[in-house]
């Protein structure tokens, strides 16, 4: 894996934080998963504006690593994709939005049918001459979008499914990051029920975590997703996967409290000695989460400042963050504090803040400077 050094731009020294994409170790990413998955496909999801990372830069890297098929939510990230990769086969996960088939068919988006009347619309469309193909999405043991087993039943037994242009049937594993849960294997024998009744269309059940449960889940397609972008895939296992995203904010004044000061919103942390605090141009507008805030009485987040971990210290504010760097002599204004990345992992600050790295990743602001690093 190799990557062109980092460009920065004129317009780094006007931003407070700035984001850097590692596009090669995107690339890698996607070559691991599809190693990993053996013969079936290895697809891409690229839906939340490519997790964060800027959903044209990253189709056009994981195309030129070789990845041919994109997820994505929404009609309008599936024309994001289209203009980036013109070739690539695109599915729309959250199907076939009400009145949209024509839009849907001029940029050959294919939907991924989940209820009745989405089978019903798309039907109609198919019957007029429309060649635009698509999936079918039934829902296994998830309880969101997709059709029943039943349902599936209903419109086999009635030939309904066989002029919708079907290029996939696909379900969603709702606990595939926890290895061992009997809801894996319950939902399996569902699919395997189901794929008996479109018997000649290829499958898909695995999504990032599904990758690793092993070859009885890879069927003919895999859909990772947060794994592509460095993110932790499953609990209980060292992630094995290249971090991509890596967020670092300016220090804009180091500054010397007292004991016993407070530090922050609501002084919900007083020091306990004399301390230098260096001031970081990152907050909640930037999609820094304000869980991982600091007090008397929890423990905070940190970040990587100059070789060393430094504690964030008080109330994580709109635009800004404290960190306690008494022990990290020479910090000064100017400085690189990295929020996440290659020391800090994105789903340590996750847990911290009570949520997952899908969050942070997907919520980051618009304010940063952003950089690639692109494959070579």
């Amino acid at each position: 894996m190799a990557a062109t050094a980092v460009d920065l731009s004129r317009e780094t020294h006007l931003a407070g934080g700035r984001l850097i994409v590692d596009l090669a170790a995107l690339a890698a990413n996607w070559r691991d998963l599809d190693k990993r998955s053996g013969d079936a496909t290895t697809a891409a999801v690229v839906k939340g504006n490519g997790y964060g990372t800027g959903l044209e830069a990253a189709s056009r890297a994981l195309a030129a690593a070789g990845c041919h098929t994109f997820f994505v939510a929404l009609p309008d990230e599936g024309l994001g994709v289209r203009a980036t990769v013109p070739t690539a086969t695109i599915y729309v996960l959250d199907g076939l939005l009400a009145g949209a088939t024509e839009q849907y068919a001029a940029a050959d988006l294919r939907p991924v049918l989940s209820s009745v009347p989405e089978i019903e619309e798309w039907s109609a469309y198919r019957r007029a001459g429309g060649s635009t193909q698509a999936a079918l999405h039934v829902d296994t043991g998830m309880n969101r979008l997709g059709l029943s087993v039943a349902d599936v039943a209903g419109l086999a037994e009635e030939r309904a499914l066989e002029s919708l242009g079907l290029m996939l049937v696909m379900s969603h594993l709702a606990c595939a990051d926890l290895q061992d849960h009997a809801h894996n294997h319950q939902q399996l024998a569902r699919f395997h029920e189901v794929r008996g009744m479109v018997p000649d269309v290829p499958a898909s059940i695995a999504n990032s975590a599904g990758v690793f449960l092993g070859a009885d889940y890879h069927l003919d397609l895999v859909r990772p997703g947060i794994a592509l972008f460095g993110g932790e895939a499953v609990q209980g296992i060292a992630n094995p996967m290249h971090n991509v995203v890596t967020l670092e904010a300016r220090v804009l004044q180091v500054r010397d409290a007292s004991h016993a000061e407070t530090v922050g919103y609501g002084a919900t942390e007083s020091l306990d000695r004399a301390s230098q605090l260096a001031i970081a141009a990152v907050g909640y507008a930037d999609g820094y989460p304000r869980h991982a805030s600091s007090s008397n009485d929890v423990t905070g987040g940190r970040a990587w400042i100059n070789g060393h971990s430094a504690p964030i210290v008080g109330r994580i504010s709109m635009d800004l963050i404290a960190l306690d760097v008494t022990d990290i002599p020479g910090t000064k204004r100017g400085d690189w504090v990295e929020l996440f990345g290659h020391n800090i992992p994105v789903d340590e600050v996750a847990e911290l803040a009570g949520t997952i790295g899908y969050e942070l990743l997907t919520r980051l602001g618009h304010r940063h400077h952003r950089i690639y690093l692109e494959a070579r």
